[in-house]
């Protein structure tokens, strides 16, 4: 017994004696590690500007992570500040490959929105004014834009990326210590951010004059911190480091055969004076320091559509700085240690306690909540919350719709902030047309549209419509929703134009008409969310048909016109000029009363509707139009016309018209080339038609054996100004037809 106790006690004092032992060399590794950390120098990162040319410094970070070289503190400007800012948030330099190699740069450095986000409203203005350009008015003066982007996209996808850290406002707190540094505009200094909102800080550091709008941030205006100081190393030098690390991705200068053109020569100026900083900058740096100059050549700072090809020099061009770099490199364990500490921390709470929105104007807070699909309770999911933005900015009322999680009270919540445009509130759009068939049958058309927004509490809005040329027009209506969620509205409105048409015999051509109408009418009418519009209205008017080219003896015609309406659209297209997916519909009945002031009693019924589908490059859309005056076939203002691009392509614009009118087209079309993801993108189509329709001058005539069969042959090009067609048409009994076309989309 008292041997077995003594054995016990032995085995218990050994076992003790075994797990000090354990513990204490436990201890010691963690004290070698701490103590190689402790000695270690801290190393600074400058990643310097050079827009698409910045992707190489992920090949610098990615080369950094293979030999195990721990960054303490980043300071980056303009892509570098991007770039670098990620990586200060917890990103790796994988997940920034993946990131710049799978994300559309095309459409992360434009402004416009997904036609699905568009309000029905703003989608008629996309589809009738194609030009992607507004003016302001205020006043008698004409404001412009302070920047080609205003970079909401870009700003929606940096929140989206920093969504883990959006609780950070000091960056000293972010996973890597960070500066970003923009050019104060104003005063013409540097600024220095480190901290409030990450992703504002970053799109300030790259907004290019004249091509991004400034960014205010605590009442400083902010441009591209490369006009101050591309290249950051004094910077770096005040976040306390023993190292510094820079990476210089400037474009180089041109050489004397190169200097060819005002342009090389502008290009050339601003480079050296951008570089004259820039070689301050590296003076200041250590013979101990590295500086890391990829060899990117004269590969283009807007070539975000091969900005993968950056990344490789990045890395080859840190390898080469392997000698200086090895005293840097830390063990596997303690940069593991390092990686681990780095991984970005979550952000707290789950589901969002409230939503709000805050903005400037008169429009009541209501107006804007009620196109929110996210409510309180929701998840806090960065996709939900970014497409709510961009709802919010389909409104085309701000300049920027920006959001941020907030903390009150122990709660988390998203707040939306709209900022409305600096060029408001009234907008100008404008639009152009030419159809000319090179055989003397040209129409011509320019126009205008001023919207006056956010009139009232509600968001009324006024939108006058000026066409000169071929086809005058004036038209103007008072918009006036009747609830906060603007679904219901009342519409009055007036209407002056002008058109030509054909008038015919026995399908022989007698005469051309010249046909002014003016017209008044009250509209009361719903949205059907952001893709559709019913409207039922009265309206009155009066108008006369003059004989422009034919026999002088035919009848000048004086008509006054009174009825209701009743009207359904829909436009789910993605595109309103050439479009990939989607429906656009336009159905219309109109009864004409001589109770409500019209010479005659008739209905015309008339239907559009185009199906877009696509697979890859290829594009079909398949177009239905269908008119027909019930009760009356003389109503000569009703007629309604074919002929044109489209339209029975092979027949000239506007050849024949009637009563009763149908048409079917089938329109293929292919993207050639590549999208090169730079900002001016201009895609290039080829494609073809086959057209089938007809018009008939009594309801007795319809005979559909009697279509007349047509089509087209087309290249397309969807430029800053709308579509551009060039195309030859042909029909039936050898009709043909080579023309250009510009402007709005034929329907």
């Amino acid at each position: 017994m008292t041997k077995t106790i003594l054995g016990a006690c032995l085995s218990g004092a050994m076992l003790t004696l075994i797990i000090a032992a354990a513990n204490d060399a436990r201890a010691q590794a963690i004290d070698g590690q701490a103590q190689a950390e402790y000695q270690r120098p801290r190393v600074g990162l400058v990643l310097g500007g050079g827009g698409a040319r910045g992707a190489a410094h992920i090949g610098v970070l990615k080369e950094l992570e293979r030999q195990r070289i721990p960054v303490d503190v980043i300071a980056g400007t303009s892509m570098g500040a991007i770039v670098g800012g990620l990586y200060a948030s917890g990103m790796t330099a994988d997940e920034l490959e993946e990131l710049v190699g799978s994300l559309d740069w095309a459409a992360a450095l434009t402004d416009k929105p997904d036609r699905e986000d568009l309000s029905f409203r703003r989608k008629q203005d996309d589809a009738q004014f194609p030009i992607d350009f507004e003016l302001g008015v205020r006043g008698t003066d004409l404001v412009l834009p302070k920047g080609v982007i205003h970079g909401q996209r870009l700003d929606v996808l940096l929140r989206e990326l920093t969504m883990r850290t959006s609780h950070i406002r000091d960056f000293d707190d972010l996973p890597i210590p960070f500066r970003a540094v923009a050019s104060d505009i104003e005063r013409g200094v540097p600024y220095v951010m480190a901290g409030g909102d990450l992703a504002k800080s970053m799109r300030a550091s790259m907004s290019v004059p004249g091509v991004f709008a400034p960014v205010r941030i605590r009442g400083r205006l902010l441009v591209d911190g490369g006009l101050m100081g591309n290249l950051p190393v004094e910077v770096i030098q005040q976040m306390d480091v023993d190292v510094i690390i820079a990476v210089d991705v400037e474009f180089p200068l041109y050489a004397r055969e190169e200097l060819g053109s005002a342009l090389a020569i502008s290009e050339q100026m601003l480079t050296i004076l951008i570089r004259k900083e820039t070689l301050r900058q590296v003076d200041r740096l250590a013979e101990h320091d590295v500086l890391i100059r990829p060899e990117l050549g004269v590969y283009a700072s807007t070539n975000f559509g091969d900005i993968v090809e950056t990344i490789e020099p990045g890395v080859a061009a840190t390898r080469e700085q392997s000698e200086k770099l090895r005293s840097f490199s830390v063990n596997e364990a303690t940069y593991n240690t390092y990686q681990a500490r780095r991984a970005a921390p979550p952000k707290t709470g789950s589901k969002l306690a409230f939503v709000r929105v805050v903005h400037e104007g008169k429009l009541l807070p209501e107006v804007l909540e009620s196109r929110l699909t996210v409510k309180a309770g929701d998840p806090i999911d960065p996709q939900t919350l970014a497409k709510n933005a961009d709802r919010l900015y389909g409104l085309q009322l701000y300049e920027h719709v920006g959001y941020s999680l907030v903390e009150e009270d122990g709660r988390t919540g998203v707040e939306y902030r709209a900022t409305t445009k600096s060029w408001g509130p009234n907008f100008l759009q404008f639009g152009v047309s030419l159809e000319d068939d090179f055989e003397g049958s040209t129409a011509f058309n320019i126009k205008a549209r001023l919207t006056r927004a956010g009139l009232n509490r509600l968001g009324a809005e006024w939108r006058t419509d000026l066409q000169l040329g071929t086809d005058p027009n004036l038209f103007s209506e008072f918009y006036q929703p009747l609830s906060f969620d603007s679904r219901w509205f009342v519409a009055p409105r007036i209407n002056m134009a002008q058109s030509n048409l054909n008038v015919f015999s026995f399908d022989e051509t007698i005469a051309r008409l010249r046909v002014s109408e003016a017209e008044t009418g009250l509209d009361f009418g719903r949205e059907l969310g952001n893709f559709g519009e019913f409207r039922i209205g009265v309206f009155r008017g009066l108008g006369e048909a003059r004989v422009k080219v034919g026999d002088p003896a035919l009848p000048n015609i004086d008509f006054d016109t009174g009825g209701a309406f009743a009207a359904l659209r829909f436009d789910t297209l993605d595109n309103a000029q050439f479009p990939r997916s989607g429906v656009r519909a336009d159905l219309r009945w109109t009864l004409s009363r001589p109770g409500l002031g019209a010479d005659n009693e008739s209905d015309t019924v008339s239907g559009e509707i185009a199906y877009s589908w696509s697979r890859g490059k290829d594009t079909l859309q398949l177009g239905l139009d269908y008119a027909t005056t019930i009760e009356s076939d003389n109503a000569v203002q009703d007629f309604f016309p074919l002929g044109g691009f489209l339209r029975l392509s092979g027949l000239e614009r506007g050849e024949i018209s009637g009563p009763h009118a149908a048409l079917a087209r089938l329109v293929y079309y292919r993207r050639v080339g590549e999208t090169t993801g730079g900002i001016f993108d201009t895609p290039v189509y080829f494609g073809a038609s086959a057209e089938v329709g007809n018009v008939w001058q009594s309801r007795s005539a319809i005979d559909f054996d009697a279509m007349i069969i047509s089509g087209s042959v087309f290249a397309g090009i969807d430029t800053f100004i709308g579509p551009i067609y060039l195309a030859a048409g042909f029909a039936e009994q050898g009709h043909s037809n080579v023309y250009l076309f510009m402007g709005e989309p034929p329907r």
